[in-house]
């Protein structure tokens, strides 16, 4: 399986070099390929055999590597070399949402207390910009998706004015461990009309309706999710 640099386009600093499009393409490459379980939750990632399949030197995959490290989605052990992290467990699953219960719509609610109008704006338009639900598919299917849950949770996060609670919540990288576990189209159409939510509700400056909007998100999210443990 080869990689084709795509083009990119000119920015302020001219043209990307060649070696970043080819590590953003073998970090994406790799990264599809963990969300999408074709490399098993757990497995070993060796850096040889890697290279070998992806037709790259061992330089990008080992950069790729690093930033799956950083996303959360993969992990290096001494003597061992990288492995893709576990599935989330039950217990992962749940402590995962009860720190964003106690993190997220108190982010809301200050958000709606201290955004300024063009803030606002642009949580709106996160919501009205964000990509059409795909069907279910791989992960090349519905990672815009993922990019947009993120960007429009970490958002509300700045808004709130504190940045130590944004720089935590996206240290936990949920966004991904979450589709990685499942995605079905009907969960999509389900996040984004409730995104709309808790932007209308942060938008229209009302903290107790934006509190509530985002719980009721968390716990719409949470119980969409809980029958994947049942099946397993």
């Amino acid at each position: 399986m080869g990689i084709h640099a795509a083009e990119r386009p000119a920015g302020r600093l001219g043209r990307l070099p060649q070696r970043q499009i080819l590590a953003d393409d073998v970090y994406e490459t790799l990264k599809a390929l963990v969300m999408d379980h074709a490399i098993k939750p757990g497995s070993r990632m060796n850096i040889d055999a890697l290279a070998r399949d992806l037709g790259v030197s061992q330089t990008p995959v080992r950069e790729a590597l690093a930033r799956l490290e950083s996303d959360g989605l993969a992990v290096k052990e001494p003597l061992r070399g990288y492995s893709a992290t576990p599935l989330l467990s039950r217990e992962d699953f749940e402590q995962l949402f009860e720190a964003r219960f106690l993190l997220e719509p108190w982010a809301a609610a200050r958000a709606a207390e201290r955004a300024a109008p063009e803030e606002r704006r642009r949580l709106l338009s996160e919501v009205e910009t964000a990509p059409e639900v795909p069907p279910e598919g791989d992960y090349d299917a519905y990672r815009d998706l993922t990019a947009h849950d993120q960007r429009f949770h970490s958002l509300v996060h700045r808004l709130s004015g504190n940045l130590l609670v944004a720089e935590m919540f996206e240290r936990t990288h949920c966004h991904l461990h979450i589709f990685r576990l499942y995605y079905g189209s009907n969960i999509g159409r389900q996040a984004v009309a409730e995104h709309r939510r808790i932007a209308e509700a942060v938008a229209s400056g009302d903290p107790r309706a934006a509190d509530e909007a985002m719980r009721h998100h968390l716990t719409a999210s949470r119980d969409r999710l809980r029958p994947v443990f049942a099946e397993t």
